[in-house]
């Protein structure tokens, strides 16, 4: 390490402060420190480049022989003419190695604590399901197979093999490795606890397996296409023990031939005959529950609405509180099937002479 240059390491000027090395040794041991980075050798090795460069600049004295020498060493600092001495801690109160690090050591602990695994709701899965426009006018209970992952039953969702501990070989089971300046750090290799668990033979240390299962999920009255239904528990295992997330089944709706759907409320077109469109009449009408009697008034013309009130969808929102239907009249032409309905039909225009364009100004 003595080939480096130190201030390159702490990321300083040459004309550093000694509280800007201070700072600057703070932040990138937060960073660097295996607690932080637990098993990663290449973190571990600038930590030490860290703590090596910092013990040397924070010292005038240390600093003054590097600053000659480029380099540090107690031959240098005990040449003739050099007034160094070995690195007295006690001399620099709270800009020495040791202080800052007691300093900064608590919040270290704290970010690896938050680095460990901890126990996470499971995510959630979504299915898609088509269902016919009735299904979802009156509900259905439908048999899904999924797929999934749930939580190890060897292990409990945590991974390991029960009753596999064993002394941690790089700790000797302390729970701590040695540091620079006589300061120990935690064992990168157990975490600090000092012993080794192995893996759960079933799910390699997951703890979650694969699950496919059939379930039956009952879809309620009122889904449209795009509706989401919740099953509680039946998504994906959570981690490190968490709760599992939940299903969500989205609804397709496949079209009807005659029922169209905005909103709550139903819409159909049914054709009457001009006499029922001129005399009135009742006629059977469509409905997402049968069949129903509509009252025509004489005069109706072609395109005119009525309205069955809450003959229409139940809502999702409004707790199952049925929309309106609404049914369009289409006036259907008769057809000349023989010569005395063509003499009907000229009988009817002579003795009914009325101009439907006249308020056009048409003849």
């Amino acid at each position: 390490m003595s080939g480096n240059d130190y201030y390159k390491v702490l990321g300083v000027p040459r004309d550093a402060k000694a509280d800007d090395i201070k700072k600057a040794y703070r932040r990138l041991a937060r960073r660097y420190h295996p607690d932080v980075n637990p098993g990663d050798s290449a973190s571990e090795e600038r930590f030490k480049q860290i703590s090596e460069a910092f013990e040397v600049l924070s010292d005038p004295k240390k600093r003054e022989v590097y600053d000659r020498y480029g380099y540090y060493s107690e031959q240098a600092a005990n040449a003739p003419g050099d007034a160094g001495s070995i690195f007295d801690f006690s001399r620099f109160d709270a800009t020495n190695f040791r202080d800052v690090f007691s300093e900064i050591f608590s919040q270290i602990r704290s970010q690896a604590s938050e680095a460990r695994p901890r126990a996470a709701r499971g995510a959630d899965l979504e299915q898609p399901v088509s269902i016919s426009f009735d299904d979802a006018m009156h509900g259905v209970t439908a048999k899904l197979e999924i797929s999934r992952s749930e939580s190890c039953a060897s292990c409990q969702g945590k991974g390991e093999a029960p009753g596999s501990k064993s002394t941690c070989p790089a700790c000797k089971g302390t729970g701590q490795q040695g540091g620079r300046g006589g300061v120990a750090f935690r064992c990168s290799e157990c975490g600090g606890s000092g012993s080794l668990t192995g893996l759960c033979p079933v799910c390699n240390g997951n703890g979650a397996v694969p699950r496919r299962e059939t379930i039956s999920v009952k879809i309620p009255a009122g889904v449209d296409t795009g509706s989401r239904v919740r099953i509680a528990g039946k998504g994906h295992a959570g981690t490190a023990g968490g709760p599992p997330g939940d299903l969500y089944i989205i609804t397709n709706v496949a079209p009807h031939p005659y029922f169209k759907r905005q909103g709550d409320n139903i819409y159909c077109t049914v054709p009457i005959t001009v006499p029922e469109a001129a005399l009135g009449a009742k006629i059977e009408v469509p409905t997402v529950d049968g069949k129903a009697r509509l009252r025509i008034p004489p005069g109706t013309q072609s395109g005119q609405r009525f309205r069955l009130r809450e003959r229409g969808a139940p809502s999702l929102r409004a707790g199952g509180v049925r929309g309106d239907q609404f049914v369009e009249v289409k006036i259907i032409l008769p057809k000349v099937i023989s010569e005395e309905t063509k003499e009907l039909l000229q009988r009817y225009a002579r003795h009914n002479s009325e101009n439907p364009r006249a308020d056009m100004g048409l003849e």
